[in-house]
Order: C-alpha cells, then sequence, then structure tokens
C-alpha cells in the first residue's frame, strides 16, 4: 500500500465503518482525529488499512520514534478509538483532546471497550500531571479539555487550568502548546454543555478545522457522530463563516439520522430539508462529502446501521463536486485513501473525479460560493 501524503492537508481513512482522519498541518506537525485499527487490517487480503502502521511510516521522529503533535478523540466509541492503547505505545503522543464524557463514562461504568478505558486512563494521568505543574506540563503530557461538565468541579479536577479547557465558540489555535495561528484553526462547535447526559454520540466533538498555504485556504466540518437535533442547533447558533466547508466528513458514517428525523409526536421520521439546505448552503467549491464506512448500499433494510443509502442520495443533491466512501475510492477492491491537500493556489482533491458537474453548476446545486475566501475565514475572536 503506497500513497502521497499532501504537504499540508486531510487524510481520510478507509478503516471499514469507522473514523480515522489525519490532519497534516506541516511536516512536523500532525492531528489525528479518531482512530480505527482493525488486526484484520493486517490481512494484505483485507481492503481496510493499517492506520496504525501508516501512521508511524509517515510521522516524524523524535529520539528516533514516530511522534504526534496531538490525537482527538470525538467520542469513546470504539469505531473511534480501537488501537488506542498499540498506538500509545509504538508512537510520542505529546497530546491529548477530548470530551468530558470520557471521564464521566468511565465513573459511570457504562461499557466503555478496552481501548477507550486505556485512552481514560492516559487522559487522567495527563490531567493530574497538568494540575501538579500548575501549566504547561511538556511534551508527551498534554491534555486538552474541550466542553463543559459539572464534573470538571469535582476534586479530580480542582486545579486544572482554564487554558487547556475549550467550549463551543472558541478556536483553538494551538496545537502541542505551540501557536499555529497563521496555519491552523479549530473552531469548536460541539459538545454543548447540556449534552454531556445524553446518548454518547450526541456528546462528539464537533470542529471546523481551517487550514491554510500563503493565500491558498481550505476548511473541513467534522462532527463526529452527531445526529439531526444537535447539528440543527449548531447551525442555528453559529456564525456562518464557522460552517463553510470544501470537505465534509458525513457525520455518523454516513447516517440517515443527520437529514431524517421522528419529532415527539411524529409517527414517523421525516426528512428535514431545512438542515440539507443549510449543508448544502455552507459548502465551498470545490467541495466534496466524504463518507468513512464500508461500501454504501443500493438500499437499506428497516433498522440497518450506517453507512444509509438514502444519506447519499441527500449529500450527492447538495455537494458541489463529489461524494466519496472512503471503501469505494476509487473502487471497491482496492481502496485508497482520500486526500485533500492545500496549496498556495488554494484546496484541491489529489485523485480523479467522476463528476461531470461543471464549476458553475456545482455552485448552483450547493448553493454555496464560487471559491474558497481569498482570506482566512474566522482567523480573529469568534464567540457564541
Amino acid at each position: 500500500m503506497t500513497m502521497s501524503e499532501p504537504e499540508k492537508g486531510f487524510i481520510f481513512w478507509p478503516v471499514g465503518t469507522g473514523d480515522s482522519t489525519t490532519i497534516r498541518v506541516d511536516d512536523a506537525v500532525y492531528l489525528q482525529i479518531d482512530l480505527r485499527h482493525m488486526d484484520k487490517s493486517e490481512n494484505n487480503d483485507d481492503p481496510a488499512w493499517p492506520i496504525i502502521d501508516e501512521l508511524v511510516d509517515i510521522l516524524p521522529k523524535l529520539d528516533g520514534k514516530p511522534y504526534l503533535s496531538t490525537f482527538a478523540l470525538t467520542h469513546p466509541d470504539e469505531d473511534h478509538c480501537k488501537g488506542f492503547e498499540e498506538l500509545d505505545d509504538r508512537v510520542i503522543i505529546s497530546e491529548l483532546w477530548l470530551s468530558p464524557r470520557t471521564f464521566r463514562e468511565y465513573k459511570n461504568d457504562n461499557g466503555l471497550c478496552k481501548d477507550a478505558e486505556a485512552f481514560h486512563e492516559e487522559a487522567m494521568r495527563r490531567v493530574k500531571a497538568t494540575i501538579e505543574t500548575g501549566g504547561d506540563p511538556g511534551q508527551g503530557n498534554r491534555i486538552r479539555i474541550i466542553g463543559y461538565d459539572t464534573l470538571l468541579q469535582e476534586d479530580d479536577f480542582s486545579g486544572f487550568p482554564d487554558e487547556f479547557l475549550s467550549i463551543p465558540g472558541h478556536m483553538i489555535t494551538k496545537i502541542d502548546n505551540k501557536d499555529h495561528s497563521a496555519r491552523f484553526r479549530a473552531f469548536v462547535h460541539a459538545p454543548f454543555k447540556n449534552d454531556s447526559y445524553g446518548d454518547r454520540n450526541d456528546c462528539s466533538l464537533a470542529f471546523q478545522i481551517t487550514l491554510r498555504n500563503g493565500a491558498g485556504i481550505g476548511q473541513a466540518l467534522l462532527m463526529g457522530d452527531l445526529k439531526y437535533p444537535i447539528i440543527r442547533r449548531i447551525f442555528d447558533v453559529s456564525d456562518n463563516s464557522t460552517l463553510t466547508w470544501n470537505v465534509l466528513l458525513a457525520p455518523h458514517h454516513c447516517s440517515k439520522s443527520v437529514m431524517y428525523w421522528k419529532d415527539d409526536g411524529d409517527e414517523d421520521e421525516t426528512l428535514k430539508s431545512d438542515i440539507v439546505r443549510d449543508i448544502g448552503n455552507a459548502a465551498l467549491a470545490p467541495g466534496y462529502v466524504v463518507s468513512s464506512s464500508m461500501p454504501i448500499p443500493a438500499r437499506n433494510q428497516p433498522n440497518d446501521n450506517p453507512p444509509h443509502a438514502k444519506a447519499k442520495t441527500q449529500y450527492q443533491r447538495i455537494v458541489p463536486n463529489e461524494f466519496f466512501c472512503t471503501h469505494q475510492h476509487p473502487n471497491d477492491e482496492d481502496p485508497m485513501p482520500v486526500i485533500f491537500e492545500i496549496t498556495e493556489s488554494g484546496f484541491s482533491y489529489t485523485g480523479e473525479t467522476t463528476s461531470s458537474q461543471s464549476l458553475s453548476d456545482a455552485v448552483k446545486a450547493a448553493g454555496g460560493a464560487a471559491a474558497a475566501p481569498t482570506d482566512a475565514v474566522g482567523f480573529g475572536n469568534c464567540a457564541k
């Protein structure tokens, strides 16, 4: 398996139905959002990529060991953290980003998988190191808590510095405690405070990630496993500039729950065309949707898990350029990572597309802007 990684950009790995997204900020700084490493992926006959082996090959080295600047866990489901214990053993992970939900989940004994437990233990070690230091605990010990929970008022978190806590409406420009505001920012959309006690998926971290390379800009919208009600809220309370995207990672592996929902009092779920419209209106050109999943069926049976064919249909209606499934890219037999690069000329997909849409037709269909902004959108103070 070979690939050409971008100088700066986004990599969406084929890892089955699960998330593994690598963001290369520059040659020394990588942000990994979620992980799904399967033992079977080490079999060359299996189409899933052995994600940890790939990361070990591409990451920069510190004293001979691969160095990952930051690992962010959107939420502690196995398809988002499988292999973390092995990654932590084989790679120096300098910083962790996480929701307080991982602490609450562990405390309430709600059946965390082995790797989620390992993540929690490592996170608590870093929390203690940060409190004891009273500031930056240094490489390999850093942690950023994203979101707020009353649990943070308990003794285990007493004295945790505010500088390492981010909430919705904040933007993060530091990675591994170094400022990268000229080239990177993560605008935090979720989790909201009152979602701490709900379904685990509802507590997913959600970001708009912006990368800048000179005058070139690329933006990704990443929303974990969120469903319609919270995504609707994000769009309702957010400034438009924090919602724009060149690439959208289809939430919850192309789940229909993003745009098909059953409200209280309804007998059946219905298409929520408002969110389809708003997601489409936030699209930039070029613009792509990525489903991190196994091949999407032509149709689903009732109660099927994602990916969902009807969600794919809705995304295809609004995407300016192309819809990609990680396990159908470029084909089902030999999937390759979906890679986007940001150069000084702007955002681009590094493979070949099959879309016959012209740029102008695509923009009209998406309701988005004709091009990415020439100035960095939102590289300033933002609030919700």
